[in-house]
């Protein structure tokens, strides 16, 4: 039995594995305030808070899409939906902003526009306007106008009221195993080793987050009949930093934590994080799905693949090393033997004056697909290429190095000169393909524009932020007038 905390009661729930949470919420227990756009985790309809306690700076209210998440991942876990806000007739200050700030018109993305307020109000880093902007990018509104949102998010965000739900982030807790069975579907969610091997040594499909798994319950109708969960097994949300530098990611490390975590310790993974996805999708998806998942244009293997960095295998017979360079064998294939998970990455440390960057191209700048990412760094001695590697995203059927444009860098001067010479290696090492997201053609000029920015950018600096800036701006003429 699937058993959870819902508006402060307990909920048991004897529902199909392949259940959303979403239809869960809106058929069987009648709560309509949470709604359905997309059912693709875009439009923020679904949003609901999920109390995590195993967070890697404690506990947290995390806003997450119901619409792709499966019911028996919250086994376990406190949830609150919009009907649970309210203290009787008293608002909750999330629900209060958006009355004060007019900012709900005909109404339908409301629910999930509150439930992101509501985690808006428990954090403690809302001081700039990017950060508010990150925080409710995943909400799409199309009637109100963004800006009585931003006004409400700006009056709360970080207000962290005294209340029964700040209250819950006092509260410790650990990951609960659980084990489900319905109508020859089955479900795991071990917090040991030997389970988990068996199960996948029998043929279950390994979730952790089901970002990119639940787009297949709910866009193609498919059914698993074995999921096996690793979120809870020992280690696979350690995010730290060894004695030698070295930066240790657990696999089920949420892409939230990864990114705050990185923001010191890999900027330039933190970059590419920026942009990865809307605050709900990368409070479940986690760096080790992304990997496994092996799509030729997943965001963090290009970055990776340019800081040198390894993935950690595991199976019943111990552990094992291998450079991401060689885990992506084919299109959605991987390295992983039968009977193998993906356990951690480790990314060694930067050596003394590298220069790094990390560039993604895609339709608009918030959770959109790549067309084209890079991840670059470059190291010189005496103004020459020690050593260099390109990562590319969306340019062959895995994220793959432009092996034979490093080689012909290295020795060369980091100039645009030098690397114009040799450029053209690049449309010799990668044949993209031509499809709705750019042609291959837009592909390969894209490519070769992102080699000549890094060049651009790394010429003096190592390593260049990207600018808080707003998504909105307002641009005054000149004498003040608008």
């Amino acid at each position: 039995m699937i058993r959870f905390t819902l508006n402060g009661r307990t909920v048991e729930a004897q529902a199909s594995p392949n259940t959303t949470l979403l239809d869960y919420l809106r058929q069987d227990l009648a709560l309509t305030g949470t709604k359905e756009g997309c059912a693709e985790g875009d439009c923020g309809a679904c949003t609901v808070a999920m109390l995590d306690t195993e967070g890697a700076n404690g506990p947290v209210w995390r806003a997450i899409n119901s619409c792709l998440t499966l019911l028996p991942m919250v086994h376990g876990r406190e949830l609150v939906t919009v009907e649970g806000l309210a203290d009787g007739e008293g608002l909750h200050p999330a629900q209060a902003a958006v009355v004060e700030r007019l900012a709900s018109q005909c109404g339908y993305c409301t629910p999930g526009v509150v439930m992101s307020l509501f985690e808006a109000c428990y954090r403690g880093d809302l001081d700039d306007e990017a950060a508010r902007d990150d925080q409710m990018c995943g909400n799409l509104c199309r009637c109100t106008g963004y800006r009585p949102i931003k006004e409400a998010v700006a009056a709360v965000g970080g207000c962290r009221p005294k209340d029964r739900f700040a209250a819950r982030l006092a509260e410790s807790g650990g990951w609960q195993a659980a084990s489900w069975e319905r109508q020859d579907e089955r479900w795991a969610a071990p917090t040991e080793f030997g389970p988990l091997f068996d199960a996948v040594e029998r043929g279950a499909r390994v979730v952790c987050g089901a970002t990119d798994l639940g787009l297949l319950v709910t866009q193609r109708g498919q059914r698993f009949a074995d999921l096996v969960s690793v979120e809870g097994l020992p280690g696979f949300k350690d995010l730290r930093v060894e004695d030698d530098g070295t930066a240790h990611i657990g696999a089920a490390v949420p892409l939230t934590d990864l990114e705050a975590f990185a923001s010191d310790a890999l900027p330039v993974v933190a970059r590419m994080l920026r942009f990865f996805g809307s605050r709900q999708i990368k409070h479940r998806a986690t760096l080790g799905g992304n990997l496994c998942n092996a799509s030729p244009i997943g965001d963090m293997a290009p970055v990776l693949l340019a800081l040198d960095a390894e993935v950690v295998l595991r199976s019943r017979g111990g552990e094992r090393l291998l450079p991401l360079s060689e885990f992506f064998l084919d299109y959605r294939k991987t390295a992983l033997a039968p009977g193998e998970v993906l356990a951690a990455v480790r990314v060694p440390p930067l050596a003394n004056g590298a220069r790094t960057a990390a560039f993604k191209v895609s339709r608009r700048r918030e959770m959109d697909i790549s067309a084209v990412a890079l991840g670059a760094r470059v190291e010189l001695v005496d103004g020459r290429v020690s050593a260099v590697r390109l990562g590319f995203g969306g340019m062959a059927a895995t994220p793959a190095r432009a092996t034979l444009l490093e080689g012909a860098l290295v020795g060369e001067p980091w100039t645009e000169a030098a690397v114009e010479a040799v450029l053209p290696l690049l449309a010799q090492q990668f044949s993209p393909l031509s499809d709705h997201r750019g042609s291959a053609w837009y592909r390969s000029t894209v490519a070769a524009n992102l080699v000549r920015a890094f060049v651009e950018e790394t010429a003096e600096a190592t390593f260049r932020a990207l600018p808080q800036r707003p998504l909105s701006t307002v641009v005054e003429p000149a004498g003040g007038a608008k």
